[in-house]
């Protein structure tokens, strides 16, 4: 087991990445402050994982519920939301009552909006079961859930107490879902470590095929990228913005096919595209350096055409972007490769992308 520090603070905490880390109870135990524990998962997830997490919080004397969600990013919703806060308050849990999100990245994302909101404010352990949730969401302490007409519009930063990040529940992932994944693992790449996307370059048949040293450091190193960004700019008042290389044009996809269409990662591989083409019009980056990172997110499964709604469409989904001010929308750039930046680029420059890229 490798264990990073995320420094933020008194809301410093640990990372553990490792094998069969599901059943250490040493792990958990520093963080329960109560009596009982709540399992937030899902459908999927529930009949794999479920009853080794309950069984393990019952040897430390926990009293422990389950909660399970429907599973998909379709149900990232104030309804399901409140499914959380049903169970909860069927069982009578107190302010002392740590949550557990113990699932993909829609699960720790509500499990941590509903620890941020139960009692105002309860501890939460996050326990990611695919790769997109171990290299990215679970990391960094960002919460929330979907609106119709923008993807996580309504949430709150809350950091866990742990983050318990099981290797061995990639082996249960799928191809789709294993992709996903990667292409978080890319975007740490092409915005903070060239010789990391080396690396990945390098390894895509080990990653495509889920290879257990491939992934231990794919997932360590992005979770050292992730926490070094965040220890910086906890609150994305500026550095950490550029986390979201791709997500402007990748959430546009998921809010313009419907959510659940495509996978968040397959948004953002898709929107890394974009937005490296983007990069090489404002002068970021070559052409050269555009095209090999399409190869790579192709190489990794991904789809690298996105669908094409039209101009007007896409501009419009992209007004409604955390990072718009004043109703001017800012997008994350390459300038160079393994460095990025956020800045304001005329709507024509992004209109050219557009067309560019078969989006319009």
């Amino acid at each position: 087991m490798k264990t990073l520090h995320l420094d933020l603070g008194e809301r410093s905490y640990p990372i553990h990445i490792g094998s069969q880390l599901l059943t250490r109870a040493e792990l958990y135990q520093p963080h329960l402050k109560g009596r009982m524990s709540a399992i937030v998962t899902n459908e999927t997830v529930a009949p794999l994982y479920a009853k080794q997490v309950k069984e393990t919080l019952e040897s430390l004397g926990q009293k422990v519920c389950v909660i399970v969600l429907p599973d998909g990013e379709v149900y990232k919703t104030w309804e399901t939301l409140q499914k959380i806060f049903d169970g909860l308050l069927r069982e009578t849990a107190d302010r002392k009552t740590t949550l557990i999100a113990l699932g993909g990245g829609v699960i720790g994302d509500m499990t941590g909006f509903a620890a941020a909101s139960y009692m105002r404010g309860v501890p939460f352990i996050q326990v990611p079961t695919t790769l997109l949730s171990q290299v990215d969401s679970s990391v960094g302490g960002k919460t929330g859930i979907n609106h119709p007409l923008g993807k996580n519009m309504i949430g709150a930063f809350y950091q866990p107490a742990a983050v318990l990040a099981d290797l061995d529940t990639l082996k249960t992932l799928s191809p789709k879902e294993l992709a996903a994944g990667l292409a978080e693992v890319v975007k740490h790449g092409a915005i903070a470590d060239v010789k990391f996307l080396d690396w990945i370059e390098a390894h895509t048949a080990e990653l495509n095929r889920c290879d257990a040293a491939a992934m231990e450091f794919a997932v360590l190193r992005s979770c050292e990228i992730k926490s070094d960004v965040v220890a910086k700019d906890e609150r994305e008042g500026g550095l950490r913005a550029i986390l979201n290389f791709g997500h402007t044009f990748g959430h546009a996809i998921e809010a313009g096919m419907g959510y659940g269409e495509w996978l968040h990662g397959e948004a953002v591989g898709c929107g890394m595209v974009m937005a490296a083409d983007l990069s090489t019009r404002l002068g970021g980056i070559t052409d050269a350096d555009a095209q090999r990172l399409k190869n790579i997110i192709a190489a990794l499964h991904l789809p690298t055409v996105p669908p094409s709604f039209g101009v007007e469409r896409y501009l419009e989904l992209m007004s409604v972007d955390k990072k718009a001010e004043g109703g001017e929308v800012k997008y994350i750039v390459l300038q160079p490769m393994g460095q990025a930046k956020i800045t304001k680029v005329p709507e024509s420059t992004v209109i050219e992308t557009l067309k560019a890229t078969r989006a319009a």
